[in-house]
């Protein structure tokens, strides 16, 4: 497999600002169909990312982001093959990369996006698992 992050991700990032609101923030997710937005400076350099998870807390939607998003930003050079991303993810437990280029952002990749590899059968494992007492067939 030779897919790199750039083939892959979202390359038009919704992005949002510290001093915007929850609520402002939310309308962004729900009428773009997204479950991540990256919080970045002046400079689109990120500073946080505020999930749909993170809006399910029960805030006041007034309430600034910069109060609630997750200051560690997951980030992931495009030419990266596929296989980093999903590492990072995986070890980390996160569903959402924030794609650089010089500490600016330009794209995002999500979990879904490298399910739509299998989805798509972009993808074969070179060695899949042999069926035991312990795999079960869906």
């Amino acid at each position: 497999m030779n897919i790199k992050i750039a083939d892959l991700m979202a390359k038009q990032v919704i992005t949002s600002q510290p001093h915007h609101t929850i609520d402002h923030v939310r309308k962004i997710m729900l009428r773009n169909h997204i479950s991540a937005v990256p919080i970045v400076n002046g400079d689109n350099e990120p500073l946080g990312i505020v999930t749909s998870s993170d809006l399910g807390r029960g805030l006041k939607g007034t309430t600034p982001v910069s109060s609630i998003f997750q200051p560690h930003v997951y980030q992931i050079p495009a030419y990266n093959d596929i296989s980093i991303a999903a590492k990072v993810m995986r070890k980390n437990n996160i569903h959402h990369l924030v794609v650089t280029h010089e500490n600016s952002i330009v794209g995002i990749i999500s979990s879904f996006d490298l399910l739509q590899l299998i989805d798509e059968h972009r993808f074969t494992m070179h060695n899949p698992p042999a069926e035991g007492k312990h795999s079960k067939k869906i």
